[in-house]
């Protein structure tokens, strides 16, 4: 119970993936910003060491209920080198500088530096910087849609699987001022490509919708092909919707070009 009580809130979080109330990255990544921003205006800590423990150990629970979901331990993980640097630049206006060359060069930060000593200012610092995180997160989509028309030119066949809410908004940027058409996967099992046709066609936008069993008979026809994704990995690897890779092969196998 006192476990229970302790971790509430990433039992939470882990619990509206597992039932699909959050399940694109972005609605995991605020509710994960939510969660820390309220963890340290609200939660029992003292030291900048306390509060990245106690931010590790709902990393540890996360990772361990939830190995594949990447989005809410990264988020986290930032979140703790927030701490670091504010921490660092806390004691250096103080004149106390900690970091030596050694400190600055090493992989295990965490492991060599004192994070134990109080310093007044560092909850408000860090408030500040995670509402302009939050303000980036929010933007980035937008950030993202913004690049369209560098990628999209007039009269192009434009391939894209299920529903992502990214290409959704790249593609209805695109669209005001260049005329194309969009071939939507329907990505089967959850079918969400006729979700992202429906609202697409809304916007004015040609759409047509492909079962998956239709990708290689079609892609010869594609001049691009936009697919968004859940997690990229450090080794160029993607989670994303089911049926993305056998896109990607008859994208090779057309010499189709590819964007993520």
């Amino acid at each position: 119970m006192l476990e229970m009580e302790l971790y509430s809130d990433v039992i939470k979080l882990i619990s509206d993936i597992r039932h699909s109330k959050l399940h694109n990255s972005y609605d995991i990544a605020i509710h994960t910003e939510k969660l820390i921003e309220k963890l340290i205006s609200e939660g029992k800590w003292n030291s900048a060491e306390d509060l990245m423990t106690l931010i590790k150990l709902r990393i540890t629970r996360f990772a361990n209920a939830l190995p594949q979901e990447a989005t809410s331990v990264n988020i986290m993980r930032h979140i703790l080198k927030i701490i670091r640097d504010e921490y660092d630049s806390g004691f250096k206006n103080k004149g106390e500088g900690q970091q030596s060359a050694h400190h600055l060069g090493s992989t295990t930060m965490d492991d060599c530096e004192d994070y134990s000593k109080v310093l007044p200012s560092l909850k408000s610092s860090l408030l500040d910087n995670l509402a302009e995180y939050k303000v980036e997160l929010e933007s980035s989509a937008d950030n993202i849609a913004a690049q369209a028309l560098e990628h999209i030119h007039a009269n192009e066949i434009i391939l894209t699987v299920g529903k992502s809410s990214t290409v959704e908004k790249f593609l209805k940027y695109a669209a005001k001022s260049r005329k194309f058409q969009v071939v939507v996967v329907e990505a089967a099992p959850r079918f969400l490509g006729h979700l992202m046709a429906s609202n697409l066609a809304k916007n004015n936008i040609e759409t047509t919708v492909i079962p998956d069993s239709a990708v290689f008979a079609m892609m010869s026809r594609v001049n691009k092909v936009i697919i968004g994704t859940h997690t990229v990995l450090a080794n160029g690897g993607l989670r994303a919707e089911s049926g993305v890779h056998m896109v990607a092969l008859a994208a090779k196998h057309y010499s189709i070009p590819v964007r993520i």
